[in-house]
């Protein structure tokens, strides 16, 4: 059992008219600050693995870098749940721009800083796969089955990569987001193109997650939950075709309908 993402607690459980002790599988929720050169810049709250990945599809979602070149080093004190990140250009960072912010696990993050740094990083998708129903639903059939976790907790969220084919990677966190941004900093770490790749997603489609979508270059995410109305805009608007509620072979489809194909 890794403590890092779960651990066993004492509860009362109510079932069928009885109270009963028993132990169960508890979802790890920690605190994770960013120091960017020596200065502190967010604190999120997270499941506290592959922080090294989080940190950087974070900053690099929040347009603070666009590669991972621009880092001269990243050390993480696992610990005390800090990174401490050097930027290349330094002068390129400028912590005046925004205050220290906190950032929950399931809200986002504050709407003031979010769309100041969205135009410069959001990418407006031309090209994507086409993908078959049985696919959708064999993809998201697949992210569950890996999410062991989820079954022991309940309380994660998963966000993988795919192909039109095949799960590639998945990351789970107690926020949706950081799993989303944990995926990112890992395509960012091992140079892996998101070229006609696809989202696979356990939860709600925000604006948020939206555009976290496209800032990857991202045009196709399948979701187990639904989207909102400002993230079926933006969908519309950024090219991304965005897939909700898919349970079996059953889904609903909110935009660039034409991505998505009947089986043969």
């Amino acid at each position: 059992m890794d403590s890092n993402v779960m651990r066993r607690k004492k509860i009362v459980k109510y079932n069928e008219g009885k109270l009963l002790e028993i132990e169960d599988y508890i979802a790890v929720e920690e605190p994770f600050t960013i120091h960017i050169n020596g200065q502190e810049f967010a604190t999120m709250l997270c499941t506290p693995t592959n922080l090294q990945e989080l940190a950087i599809g974070f900053l690099a979602s929040e347009g603070v870098i666009r590669t991972v070149e621009e880092i001269c080093s990243v050390t993480i004190d696992q610990g005390k749940g800090y990174a401490y990140i050097e930027l290349e250009n330094q002068a390129s960072f400028d912590p005046t721009v925004t205050s220290k912010r906190i950032i929950g696990s399931c809200c986002g993050k504050s709407r003031q800083f979010y769309f100041q740094n969205d135009v410069k990083v959001a990418k407006t998708i031309i090209n994507a796969p086409k993908i078959t129903g049985k696919q959708c639903g064999e993809l998201m059939e697949k992210m569950e089955s890996n999410s062991a976790h989820f079954k022991q907790t309940g309380g994660l969220h998963n966000g993988g990569l795919a192909t039109v084919n095949e799960l590639l990677y998945s990351y789970s966190d107690i926020g949706r987001h950081n799993a989303l941004d944990k995926l990112y900093g890992h395509c960012l770490l091992n140079r892996i193109s998101t070229k006609n790749k696809v989202i696979v997603f356990s939860g709600r489609i925000s604006s948020e997650v939206l555009l976290k979508v496209s800032k990857m270059g991202i045009g196709i995410i399948l979701a187990k939950s639904a989207p909102t109305t400002l993230a079926i805009a933006l969908a519309e608007e950024l090219g991304i075709t965005t897939v909700g509620f898919i349970r079996g072979d059953r889904f609903n489809i909110y935009s660039r309908h034409e991505r998505i194909i009947e089986d043969k």
